[in-house]
């Protein structure tokens, strides 16, 4: 039987602009995605059936029809009938590393992570074009989690511009495990509580959205200058996340209180937070201290860097 071992990063987000409401019902964004080096990795084999088998060796991931990697299947299935007809199912494994509903695309990454596989079992010839097409149906992260990297992403994250890739951040980052926030209530009530300030018309979105390929934490990025990205980091979310979780808000103070840390922000819609630091070993001592401060075993903690790649197979 074939099979593929795939890499699938984490993404954290350095910026976050909801511009205002699309037609479709979804926010209009400007965004900034970087992935990290804090990876699952899927293995994909080759069965004699028909059938799509998920497993997990995580106990909160679901290994049903409503993981996104079986929606990622399923729909290769459907769209590449043929294929599967020949090859027949997939029997799919997730070794999770990424903490689970953090904010970081964990399952966006791995639903990458499977159109990326079944391509390959298959021998589809798709391109990463294709690909992210094919991801966009699933979820609006999963287009960017194929080719990773550095990236504005527009739209509603769907819409992406490749920037020059920043390999030189070192991250510390923090979630606790039983803490969750639900990304449509984020945005719900962002748009509660600031939608009368939004761009409402298609014109006015399209050149917020343009406009922001030339703002200052773009400059920042092609000038790889750390300390600029870090005095940029935004993200709306946290207006609406913060109050609401103390425990996230408590987290992102202690982080800019640390000496080392040159920015901290909320990933996403929550609850992971980071902290930009200028080395792996200022992050290993800022990690310490936010341990001595917060004992609490709930609470975990990573050290890592950002990375050039999204999905790739594993060495």
């Amino acid at each position: 039987m074939r099979s593929y071992s795939l890499i699938a990063p984490a993404k954290i987000n350095l910026y976050l602009e909801i511009i205002g409401s699309r037609p479709d019902g979804y926010h209009e964004l400007a965004m900034i995605l970087q992935s990290i080096d804090l990876s699952d990795q899927i293995d994909i084999h080759a069965s004699s059936t028909e059938n799509i088998r998920v497993y997990c060796d995580h106990p909160q991931v679901p290994i049903d029809q409503s993981n996104l990697v079986y929606k990622a299947a399923a729909l290769m299935a459907r769209e590449f009938p043929k294929a599967f007809s020949n090859f027949g199912g997939v029997d799919i494994t997730i070794k999770k590393h990424i903490p689970v509903a953090a904010g970081l695309a964990g399952g966006s990454s791995n639903a990458a992570a499977v159109l990326v596989g079944m391509d390959l079992l298959w021998n589809l010839g798709l391109t990463q074009s294709e690909l992210e097409e094919l991801g966009a149906s699933l979820g609006s992260d999963v287009p960017f989690c194929i080719g990773g990297g550095t990236a504005i992403a527009t739209g509603r994250g769907e819409q992406l511009s490749p920037l020059q890739s920043l390999d030189n951040l070192h991250i510390v980052l923090a979630k606790y495990r039983s803490l969750e926030v639900s990304t449509p209530w984020a945005y719900k009530t962002y748009r509660q509580q600031f939608g009368v300030n939004y761009i409402q018309d298609s014109e006015g979105l399209a050149a917020r959205a343009s406009a922001f390929h030339s703002e200052d934490m773009v400059k920042a990025i092609l000038n790889k200058n750390t300390e600029n990205i870090a005095q940029k980091l935004h993200n709306d979310l946290e207006k609406v996340v913060l109050p609401a979780y103390p425990q996230v808000w408590q987290l992102r103070e202690l982080f800019a209180s640390q000496p080392g840390v040159l920015g901290t922000m909320m990933s996403g819609s929550g609850p992971s937070v980071f902290a930009i630091v200028e080395s792996q070993n200022q992050g290993q001592i800022v990690k310490e201290r936010i341990r001595e401060a917060i004992p609490d075993e709930d609470l975990e903690l990573f050290v890592t860097h950002t990375i050039k790649h999204g999905i790739k197979i594993a060495q």
